[in-house]
């Protein structure tokens, strides 16, 4: 059962508290794509033993499972989405994307979370800013990014929202950055489903399930801003109808 009540409430409102604490103000001049080879290289390895024992931790006790992965483009850079219903569904993409480097933008208040902002950079979650300079440098350097075939994972919702079994509204950076960058974008849609099998006997929670859907290109005969939105009204159609 869902202990979180989702009646009479804005579609915007984080329905899970921040634990961000500490006094740290992103930089506009942040360098939200790492350039530290070395630190990557160390990244590559120790997220070898950390993707096994994650994806042995989602299967036991998530019953998770992907269908349709052929729908995920290997070739070029790719902007995936997904609905946001769980606490480490960012882990989960992380999972279906693996071995491919994948940048996670994420809620500027969760590098202020103690320990954990830690984990979150080391993971590839880079901060959305709040200021104009700072957003600018943001979609710069991820568009650039794009280039070299990596993997950008969004929430379009914008809020985490627990086992909420609906999508809804999207809001249109994802969107531009995939126009602006001129990528697919690879919808990633979890659904629940009850236990079944040996879940039955442990589970209480419904088993989640992520399903591929079929890479939407930008459609170029169109102006920039009627790209965007036409590229955000298409993956909004096919998540609510898939």
């Amino acid at each position: 059962m869902n202990k979180y009540n989702f009646e009479n409430i804005n579609e915007d409102e984080h329905v899970v508290p921040s634990l961000g604490v500490l006094p740290i103000k992103i930089s506009d001049n942040y360098n939200f794509i790492s350039k530290n080879l070395l630190l990557d290289f160390i990244t590559d390895i120790l997220m070898i033993p950390i993707a096994l024992i994650l994806y042995l931790v989602a299967k036991i006790f998530l019953g998770f499972k992907v269908t349709d992965k052929e729908n995920l483009i290997k070739n070029r850079g790719v902007v995936t989405i997904s609905n946001h219903i769980h606490y480490i569904d960012c882990t989960l993409i992380g999972l279906i994307t693996y071995p491919r480097k994948t940048y996670f933008p994420t809620l500027e208040e969760n590098f202020k979370i103690p320990v954990i902002r830690h984990l979150v950079k080391f993971l590839h979650g880079i901060p959305i800013p709040k200021s104009k300079k700072g957003k600018d440098k943001f979609y710069s350097d991820v568009i650039k990014e794009l280039d070299n075939n990596v993997v950008l994972h969004m929430y379009p919702e914008g809020s985490l929202w627990p086992y909420y079994e609906d999508v809804r509204s999207f809001k249109y950076g994802a969107f531009k950055i995939a126009v602006l960058a001129n990528v697919p974008i690879v919808p990633i849609k979890f659904e629940f489903e009850e236990p079944s099998g040996i879940y039955k006997i442990y589970k209480r929670k419904k088993c989640i399930h992520a399903k591929i859907l079929p890479a939407i290109y930008p459609n170029e005969k169109l102006e920039i801003r009627e790209r965007i939105s036409d590229l955000k009204e298409q993956s909004e159609k096919i998540m609510k109808e898939s």
